[in-house]
């Protein structure tokens, strides 16, 4: 089991860490041009590194779910703190998941093109929301892990 969590642990740190050095270089280049030229050679070879973390991640959650029964907490006692905390946090990796979907199926499609308003306001919008979600996903990790 020990191993699973440090898997899990050191999925989300990758997963983490790869979100918030696209997310700063998104704040910090100022430069459209350069912007352009990061995302055109980082951006497929980060959705790919990505992708398996948030895999690996999504596997290594849902074996620790088993094992550690929550599926009879959220059964049984989805009031208590530990059914709360589990259900929120559940309810954030679904919505992770399904932007980090909308987010690279655009992004591959238009790799290299030009984007449609709709598509940039979809691509930013959706990584906004996925970096907060991270967020709100590792309070809630740590909640859990905690009353556990």
């Amino acid at each position: 089991m020990n191993l699973v969590l440090f898997i899990h642990i050191l999925s989300a740190t990758a997963w983490i860490g790869g979100a918030l050095l696209l997310f700063a270089l998104g704040i910090f280049l100022r430069d459209k041009q350069a912007q352009s030229d990061v995302y055109d050679h980082l951006g497929p070879i980060y959705g790919y590194f990505e992708s398996f973390w948030l895999v690996t991640l999504l596997v290594t959650g849902s074996y620790m779910f088993v094992h550690h029964g929550i599926g009879d907490v959220l059964l049984y006692a989805p009031e208590s703190g530990l059914g709360q905390s589990m259900l929120h946090k559940l309810y954030a990796v679904g919505l992770i998941t399904l932007f980090t979907v909308v987010h690279m199926a655009i992004a591959f499609k238009v790799h290299r093109s030009t984007r449609s308003t709709f598509q940039n306001i979809l691509m930013r919008g959706s990584s906004l929301l996925i970096f907060v979600l991270n967020i709100v996903i590792l309070w809630y990790a740590i909640g859990v892990r905690s009353l556990l």
